[in-house]
């Protein structure tokens, strides 16, 4: 290497290797507001807010987070679901529910209501066949009104169902409003499994309290011999990331045909087959939030 360009190599060397060229703090976080970042604040009128999560598509988080929400209107809780998946919003399906919701005198949005459970939903406000083809601005628009200018009326726990993934719209929710906990729900499957690991591992991220993991059709019991079958694999893979990241397992939700016959039909399996055995798993899973977020 010649004389002048050993020169220049130093000198960008030193430029590149500047010990802390943006002058971060080198020991502890950045505060909130100098990293950019909306101070979170609590959800008007609600005490508790439960996110339920899932980084893979297809585990059927939705239908948990549908049967939790009743679960807990069950149980004598004034409860609520706000549908935080802008692109793919379902619970106007599960709660059977549809057209636009009224604006309140402050010009909030009020809530639309069955089986004693308050929903929002970005499908309440779009044709139920309409695509959203909306940019990530639009997109954040839209989630920041579902989030603050809604009037719930009072509520003791509000259960926030968040699409599948680890992108914007989840790390706007945990930017933005004060969460008591999470929780994430995965199968069985080796797939869905890897994707609940980066679930959790974004919730640790961001400072948001695990409360466990629901594992969604985990057996499927043959209704002629009776006999268990693990159909998407055994559960070792689900306790061995419990254990790595101590984390609790709230519970197992079986594979049964009625569950999605229920929440195709508009009428989840808590309130149209509350004496079933999936109906009580449901129960059993609120039964575990409601001491881990001091209801």
């Amino acid at each position: 290497m010649g004389t002048v360009q050993r020169r220049l190599f130093h000198q960008s060397f030193r430029m590149l290797s500047h010990e802390n060229p943006l002058g971060l703090p080198r020991t502890g976080s950045i505060p909130r507001m100098q990293r950019g970042l909306p101070e979170r604040r609590k959800i008007k009128d609600v005490a508790k807010v439960v996110a339920v999560s899932s980084a893979k598509g297809g585990v059927g988080k939705s239908t948990v987070a549908a049967n939790l929400s009743l679960a807990f209107a069950k149980m004598g809780y004034r409860s609520g679901i706000l549908d935080a998946d802008i692109f793919g919003p379902s619970i106007p399906t599960l709660f059977d529910l549809s057209g636009e919701p009224r604006l309140s005198s402050n010009n909030q949005l009020l809530p639309m209501s069955n089986y004693g459970v308050k929903t929002m939903s970005m499908g309440y406000l779009v044709g139920e066949d309409a695509p959203v083809v909306w940019r990530g601005l639009m997109v954040m628009k839209a989630l920041q009104q579902l989030l603050h200018e809604v009037d719930w009326g009072g509520l003791d726990i509000l259960i926030l169902d968040l699409p599948p993934g680890t992108g914007d719209t989840q790390l706007s929710v945990t930017q933005q409003i004060v969460l008591d906990g999470s929780l994430i729900v995965t199968t069985p499957h080796t797939l869905a499994v890897k994707d609940a690991v980066k679930g959790i591992n974004m919730f640790k991220k961001v400072n948001i309290p695990l409360l466990g993991l629901v594992q969604n059709m985990s057996v499927f019991n043959c209704p002629h011999c009776h006999h268990d079958t693990a159909v998407f694999g055994s559960n070792e893979r689900v306790m061995e990331i419990c254990r790595e990241h101590s984390i609790d397992l709230l519970g197992d939700i079986p594979l049964h045909q009625s569950v999605g016959d229920d929440g195709q039909r508009g009428k989840p399996t808590v309130v149209s087959e509350p004496d079933s055995e999936r109906a009580q798993a449901f129960m059993n899973i609120a039964r575990l939030v409601e001491s881990k977020v001091g209801l």
